[in-house]
């Protein structure tokens, strides 16, 4: 018996909850499959029935009724093709992770997921129950294995379903970005391949949805682990393999391998793709931005104009007496380079009708921060007018080292629908912008060569109430991401004194970052989702 199986691996990008429109996708591209490629076997991915990660509308009667309903019509409707789909599976009152195949209307085989990740991002053990068995199905008379996601990362599963008779491991996730994991996922498939003796296909969707991004790297690998097949990362297409059984065990073929994205242009491609489906799934008509003459608004209208269009992105400058010829030049010559709508519209009017009104109660009291953020506030209040009238979302252009340290305005420049750039350090925007303009130069060299400001005040620098962001990013860095004591990061090198001061400011300023829009998560911790800190807090460093 010649045991062949042709299989279509989806590599697709999903919207949560929007189940009635995936189901005809699924059968759509499941037709697809089998007139086009003549496939035998269609795999969707980790939870695709209802978008991953579902949170808590996995609770709502609703979406299980839409649920079972779309699993029943893909599976009474998909003929002549097995097909292969992740969705939630209620059982009483119990919620599985789960998948199942099915193939003229018969099920085929069905698996609930073991391992349930409970750190960073995730939050699985808070909806579901683990599945305890196998799940081995046959096809062409080969014996196919099922895992999903976290399954891969331990030997358990694996070696569960070789014994169970798999000779190929199909595992679907719901793997999101941050730099390096294409890296990391490759060599943790490699050590279960080369325990387990048999080769796996490994599935990732793509596409953004709320802070996560996902960046597919769909790869199939053999017994040995070598890759024999990566998709192109943060690209949605139907991809196909050609298993074949020989007498050393199930050979997955050869095709195309795509490149490792470096991490410039990896981790830039993610906030593309992020804002892209953020934007889409929103269904705003386009953006609006205030562009500065700095290097992070540079950098955010770069990726919005990359992600939607320049038709669809408009920018303001809001000048005030601190504004610098400079910025003000730059702003409109990278504006002018995008083609895109520029506005300029001075401050001055409602900063001096503010501070005005103020003067009673500001009387005897000498400049401080307070003019500062009324200038930054004045600002808010224009871009969020403009966003009001026209139905374009804001996009706040704030950084990681700026939201860990609190050196932005509470209803001001924090002001927006969306941040885009909200878990890059600005030791990494620096990176980005130089990167972007390899591709096309758009943004101008002085802008990323000169020091950076939030013009405020008289010849204002960030330097001046912060540390170089050279020694800040890596302190941060420590703290946020590694979780290090102010010993631990003293012995890299630093100032104690200063990792004192820059880990009390991170703790202080934790009631402006809940109040910050969602932001594209890059890194191993963001804030947002994984970050927990609490806001009234008596802890004190060093410690």
């Amino acid at each position: 018996m010649n045991r062949t199986v042709k299989v279509a691996l989806a590599q697709i990008d999903l919207a949560v909850g929007d189940i009635a429109g995936y189901t005809g996708k699924f059968i759509e591209y499941a037709t697809l499959a089998r007139d086009e490629m003549r496939a035998d076997l269609v795999v969707f991915p980790e939870l695709s029935v209802c978008g991953y990660p579902p949170e808590d509308l996995l609770f709502h009667a609703g979406l299980r009724k839409r649920t079972e309903q779309a699993v029943a019509d893909i599976r009474g409707a998909v003929r002549g093709i097995a097909i292969l789909i992740g969705f939630p599976e209620y059982v009483d009152d119990l919620i599985y992770n789960s998948c199942g195949v099915f193939s003229d209307g018969e099920i085929l085989g069905g698996y609930r997921k073991q391992l349930l990740p409970n750190y960073r991002v995730f939050d699985e053990e808070r909806y579901f129950t683990a599945g305890k068995d196998a799940g081995v199905f046959r096809l062409n008379g080969v014996g196919f294995g099922m895992t999903i996601c976290e399954d891969v990362w331990q030997p358990g599963p694996i070696a569960a379903a070789r014994t169970a008779g798999a000779e190929c491991i199909i595992a679907i996730n719901g793997s999101p970005f941050e730099v390096g994991t294409q890296l990391r996922r490759e060599a943790t498939l490699q050590a279960r391949v080369v325990e387990a003796g048999i080769p796996v296909l490994y599935l990732n969707m793509v596409g953004g949805q709320d802070e996560l991004v996902f960046d597919g790297g769909t790869v199939a690998m053999d017994a040995g682990g070598e890759v024999r097949f990566r998709a192109p990362s943060f690209e949605e297409s139907l991809y196909e393999l050609t298993l074949t059984a020989t007498a050393s065990g199930i050979d997955p073929g050869r095709a195309a391998v795509a490149e490792h994205l470096g991490v410039e242009k990896s981790v830039y491609r993610a906030l593309v793709t992020g804002t892209r489906d953020y934007v889409e799934k929103h269904g705003f008509p386009g953006v609006v931005i205030g562009l500065s003459g700095g290097i992070d608004s540079a950098l955010v209208l770069s990726i919005a104009c990359d992600a939607i269009g320049a038709d669809r992105v408009r920018a303001v400058m809001m000048p005030f007496r601190y504004t610098s010829t400079m910025s003000q030049e730059d702003a409109a010559r990278q504006a002018a380079a995008m083609g895109i709508r520029y506005d300029v519209i001075p401050i001055a009017p409602i900063y001096e009708a503010t501070v005005g009104q103020l003067e009673s109660i500001f009387e005897g009291r000498e400049e401080d921060v307070t003019e500062e953020n009324i200038q930054a506030r004045s600002r808010g209040l224009l871009l969020m007018a403009i966003s009001n009238k026209t139905g374009r979302m804001l996009l706040t252009t704030g950084n990681k080292s700026e939201m860990a340290v609190g050196y932005a305005t509470l209803y001001g420049d924090m002001a927006g629908g969306f941040a885009p750039i909200k878990d890059c350090s600005k030791s990494l925007v620096y990176r980005l912008a130089r990167y972007r303009n390899t591709v096309s130069e758009i943004i101008p060299d002085r802008v990323i060569t000169r020091p950076p400001s939030a013009e405020l005040r008289a010849d204002q620098k960030d330097s001046d109430s912060l540390p170089d962001y050279d020694v800040l990013d890596p302190i941060l860095e420590a703290f946020i991401e590694d979780d290090l004591s102010v010993e631990e990061i003293t012995a890299r090198g630093f100032d104690k004194n200063t990792v004192v001061r820059i880990l009390e400011m991170v703790k202080r300023n934790e009631y402006k970052r809940r109040q910050a829009p969602p932001g594209i998560r890059i890194s191993s911790r963001a804030f947002g989702r994984d970050w927990r800190y609490p806001i009234t807090s008596g802890y004190k460093f060093p410690g």
